[in-house]
């Protein structure tokens, strides 16, 4: 399991040119974690990849005008324990928020 952090400008369909790359790939992102960062923007992800993928999807990254840094390591956590550390806000309850505000607007 290989952790990537990648810095960028959140300029308009950034995020998601990010993530294409990825997922044109078909790999699994059991996490994928965005959050400001000083003047720029961080997103975390966690993808199951080989070397050669490393190499592929940091010249991918790099390529977007709007991506300021790119950095892979190997990651010894599990998709849980980061994003407990990485965020104070909880995405299951979120989605719990969420669906009860469905509920009640169809009630």
């Amino acid at each position: 399991m290989h952790t990537f952090h990648i810095r960028y400008r959140n300029t308009q369909g950034t995020l998601m040119r990010i993530l294409n790359a990825a997922s044109r790939r078909a790999l699994d992102m059991p996490l994928v974690q965005a959050e400001p960062s000083e003047y720029d923007h961080t997103v975390t992800l966690m993808l199951e990849v080989n070397a050669k993928q490393v190499g592929q999807l940091s010249r991918d990254w790099y390529s977007i005008v709007d991506v300021v840094h790119v950095q892979a390591g190997i990651s010894t956590q599990t998709p849980g324990d980061l994003a407990r550390k990485g965020s104070p806000y909880r995405p299951a309850a979120a989605v719990m928020a969420a669906g009860a505000g469905t509920q009640q607007a169809l009630a």
